[in-house]
């Protein structure tokens, strides 16, 4: 075990609280183990280990993000989604075939939604002709959680987003009643209609969107009027 997680390991253990992990556990449909450790005070226990001083260098990240994700519990791929996060502006394009790998490895909509809002769209700022290039394969892709990231990857964008490429992407996903494409679409277009309320409007009925994505893309919009 790296010296880093051993020292995360440390931290976490005396956290644990068996009521909490079962209740996660059943939330997360029985797919993880767990400590039972909320969030917040995770991230306060291992605020030393996110230091300046105490956290690992860009170059250490993915080897210590497989390492995380290999074990059981889930609070581990969690603190990897949050190293990755911190890290983000300063991880290298290579990264982009390891995020595959953690997308389709343990997925799950807590852990995918991190990788597509914070590292995807931030590594697409970054690297856009390399991450197009991904991109264009997950959009494709039988696995559902790479299709969602593809939809998802833009959310944090406001007037940067790319409604060409968002219009494709969604309406290539229309027709698939997976719940967790359907849900992406209206959250896209949710968060989207932030920024250009009329567009969504108009998408929606033009391309006649229905059902759970067009109740969660006219959410907002409802809420406001």
């Amino acid at each position: 075990m790296h010296p880093w997680i051993e020292h995360v390991h440390l931290a976490l253990i005396p956290l644990a609280n068996e009521k909490d992990a079962n209740y996660m556990k059943a939330y997360l449909r029985g797919q993880f183990e767990f400590y039972g450790i909320k969030s917040g005070p995770r991230r306060e226990a291992l605020k030393p280990l996110f230091s300046k001083k105490s956290f690992p260098g860009a170059v250490e990240i993915p080897e210590l993000v497989d390492e995380l994700w290999s074990k059981p519990q889930r609070e581990y791929q969690m603190v990897a989604v949050d190293m990755l996060i911190k890290s983000k502006t300063q991880l290298p394009v290579e990264v982009l075939s390891s995020v595959e790998r953690w997308i389709t490895t343990k997925s799950w909509w807590d852990t995918v939604d991190m990788l597509a809002t914070h590292v995807v769209g931030s590594l697409f700022n970054r690297y856009p002709e390399q991450t197009a290039q991904y991109i264009s394969k997950w959009r494709r892709s039988e696995n559902t959680w790479l299709r969602r990231t593809a939809l998802l990857y833009q959310l944090k964008y406001k007037t940067n987003t790319d409604v060409e490429m968002l219009s494709v992407i969604i309406l290539e996903n229309r027709s698939d009643s997976e719940f967790f494409i359907q849900k992406a679409i209206g959250w896209m277009l949710r968060e989207y209609s932030k920024t250009d309320a009329n567009w969504v409007v108009s998408f929606i009925e033009q391309h006649s969107i229905e059902g759970l994505a067009k109740r969660e893309g006219l959410k907002w919009l409802n809420r406001k009027g």
